[in-house]
């Protein structure tokens, strides 16, 4: 297979492994790369190595990467060379031609979390009054110059460029080529008024619209109503990988981006700040131990079972905290409509809770030869898993109230009331009932 039929993905992910095994090479592969897929390969590779590679390619290099780039793409490599190093972005900016400059600072102007941050300004635009034939020959003009790629549809405007209708190409070949757009739209209702998104929308909103319709493109309009760009389904895939990501990473304590990082010493304190926190959490589950110490010494059977009341409310809660937080993620519960959803996970919490509460109880009485013992730690069972289904609800419902990410910190926060109401429970019955 040549080099020009692979795809820069899998380029990518070659280098990416022979960086690993010699850095001198890596960089002598990018800076060999043909200059029609540069761009492309430094879009897949990881940031970490695709930082590295941006300050050892010379300005004319990134130039070509950038020029070569859709406008989404291009803006997002200019960027992170304007991070690695403002003076080379400068002179690579002010190589490129007025147009890629004026489509660089009207993409930077939106926040990251914008849809508008997203879209590509390439696309295919007809006027209302155009024949499909002239279309069709404009299309296979810019097709064949390579000025549009990935074309899925259509998107038909006025003579102010207002967004009024969209049809894909494949209902688009299906019309007599003589037609208007117009004549199209008057006959066919159902293209006109296509969904669209503002590009001040944010962008996990503009995912669920995608996820909402199955589309495999979006066209993005101004508050007037004119089309601006489209976002396409490749890079919706992306925003919810990245966000897929860091939910499984701040839900386990761990920062995303120092992640990517290469560097040790910024994972070392990353990770050890949210250890340093569950450290503080753990001494406080251990001063509610400490209050019982004599009534330890006096059933050496409960330190035997004590870590299994914790463990079973820390589970039930990690199971709640995660459906919640899918949950909101997705957008399907908040703070004001949770109501059915924290009594849905209530009702599972009590029936768990009497269900292993029986179960425990029971291999209790037969371990240690103890019914008191069984009905204790039975009880207890319940309210930790009661406190558990409850907790592990309303963390992270609390925390995305107050505008904070749920999953950041929620682990932390729930493993803490577990514990305490786990620990105290059991050893504050034991010493009710039992001493």
């Amino acid at each position: 297979m040549s080099k020009r039929n692979i795809h820069p993905s899998d380029i990518a992910n070659s280098l990416k492994k022979k960086k690993l095994q010699d850095k001198d090479k890596f960089y002598e592969y990018i800076n060999n790369l043909p200059d029609n897929i540069l761009g492309s390969v430094l879009i897949e590779l990881p940031e970490a190595d695709r930082n590295d590679a941006v300050e050892k390619l010379d300005t004319g290099k990134l130039k070509i990467a950038i020029e070569e780039l859709e406008t989404d793409d291009a803006t997002d490599l200019y960027q992170e060379i304007e991070e690695a190093d403002e003076n080379k972005a400068k002179v690579v900016f002010e190589s490129l031609d007025k147009e890629d400059k004026d489509e660089i600072n009207l993409l930077k102007k939106y926040s990251e979390d914008k849809a508008g941050a997203f879209m590509q300004m390439e696309l295919f635009d007809a006027r209302v009054d155009e024949t499909i034939k002239d279309a069709v020959k404009r299309l296979r003009r810019k097709k064949n110059t390579g000025e549009l790629v990935n074309i899925h549809q259509v998107f038909i405007t006025d003579e102010f460029h207002k967004l009024i209708g969209a049809i894909s190409l494949e209902e688009l070949i299906t019309f007599k080529f003589s037609k208007t757009f117009r004549e199209v739209l008057n006959e066919h209702m159902e293209f006109i008024a296509p969904i669209s998104i503002q590009s001040n929308m944010d962008i996990q909103e503009a995912v669920k619209v995608f996820e909402k319709y199955n589309l495999p493109v979006l066209p993005v309009i101004n508050y007037e109503g004119k089309l601006l760009g489209r976002i396409t389904s490749d890079d919706v895939y992306d925003i919810i990988e990245e966000s897929a990501t860091e939910q499984i990473y701040n839900l386990a304590g761990v920062n995303d981006e120092a992640e990517e990082n290469e560097d040790i010493k910024e994972i070392i304190k990353k990770r050890s700040f949210w250890l340093l926190i569950n450290l503080f959490t753990a001494i406080m589950a251990s001063i509610v131990i400490g209050i019982f110490d004599e009534t330890i010494q006096a059933y050496v059977a409960l330190a035997v079972l004590m870590p299994i009341v914790a463990s079973m409310g820390g589970n039930a809660g990690t199971q709640t905290l995660t459906v919640v937080v899918r949950q909101l993620a997705l957008g399907e519960i908040d703070f004001e409509n949770a109501k059915v959803a924290v009594k849905k996970e209530l009702i599972v919490a009590i029936f768990n809770g009497f269900l292993f509460a029986l179960v425990m109880g029971i291999i209790a009485i037969t371990w240690f030869e103890n019914y008191m013992l069984g009905v204790v730690i039975g009880i207890s069972m319940i309210i930790n898993l009661f406190a558990a289904g409850f907790f592990g609800a309303m963390i992270p419902l609390t925390l995305k109230k107050f505008k904070i990410d749920p999953a950041i910190g929620s682990t932390v926060l729930l493993t803490t009331v577990t514990d305490i109401v786990g620990f105290f429970s059991f050893l504050a019955l034991a010493k009710i009932i039992l001493l």
